[in-house]
């Protein structure tokens, strides 16, 4: 039986260049602003934007809660693009100061994804920019990311990627060795783990979203990946339960069409 794995397309950074200078173009904008954790994701979208628009029109923020990460100076003396660096707690702690609780340990990492969403859109209405997101296709259709958080961007252009293919894609950008190997985290509280949160490697989880994003049923993912029916049920109730975060809000019917559901763009097309 053929083995499930998401197929990497050599035609893929060229595509996803072409989007970006697409959506920029659409929106006027000046340039792009992206979080720079130093982790994978960022790293290669950040690669991208500079290939697609030069390192002239790419900032790149760094956000840690306290000290500078040195991943993030690594990957930023690598791509060569002007930064600007936040320390989160500075804000946050005020925040936390306000509250009549405390909150807990995801509640707190939350704010810390909120937080670099409002620094990021402060910075792009100020000069003219696209918040370019990171998020990946494993991320998304598993809900791993924060709702208006790091989920909150203009474009996503790793979106369709999954986490297995855009491996692939940073080898071929050239992301340095250090870079590639780090463990995927998303740097909301010490010690936290992408794989330790969603209890299952990447490869594995990304033969499974491929298996249902092919429409084959529990019994043949099951057969074709060597994961058992359970994880399988748990994985599909995790793509369940987080529709709400890759949709608008949920809005009742009363007009003729309504936005997010039936609204039609194209009825705003100059003639």
């Amino acid at each position: 039986m053929t083995p499930l794995s998401p197929k990497y397309d050599p035609d893929t950074p060229e595509v996803i260049c072409r989007f970006i200078r697409h959506r920029l173009d659409i929106a006027r904008a000046a340039g792009v602003v992206l979080g720079l954790s130093g982790g994978l994701d960022s790293t290669v979208v950040a690669a991208l934007c500079v290939r697609a628009l030069g390192k002239g029109r790419v900032l790149g923020l760094l956000m840690p809660e306290e000290g500078p990460d040195k991943e993030a100076l690594e990957a930023v003396k690598w791509l060569g693009v002007r930064v600007r660096a936040y320390r989160l707690g500075r804000l946050t702690r005020p925040i936390i100061k306000e509250l009549p609780f405390k909150p807990g340990r995801v509640a707190s990492g939350n704010l810390l994804a909120r937080v670099r969403m409002v620094l990021l859109y402060l910075e792009a209405n100020q000069h003219n920019l696209l918040v370019v997101g990171t998020g990946n296709k494993s991320e998304l259709l598993t809900g791993y990311f924060t709702k208006f958080g790091d989920g909150a961007a203009d474009l996503l252009p790793i979106g369709d990627l999954y986490k297995t293919q855009v491996r692939e894609l940073a080898e071929v950008l050239g992301v340095p060795g250090r870079i590639r190997r780090l463990v995927p985290t998303a740097g909301l509280y010490p010690g936290q783990t992408d794989e330790g949160e969603l209890g299952i490697t990447y490869e594995r989880l990304d033969s499974v979203l491929l298996g249902f994003e092919l429409g084959l049923d529990r019994h043949r993912i099951s057969g074709r990946t060597g994961i058992p029916k359970p994880d399988l049920d748990r994985i599909l109730k995790r793509i369940r339960s987080t529709v709400h975060k890759r949709h608008l809000p949920p809005i009742p019917k009363l007009g003729i069409r309504t936005v997010g559901t039936d609204w039609r763009e194209e009825i705003l097309e100059e003639e």
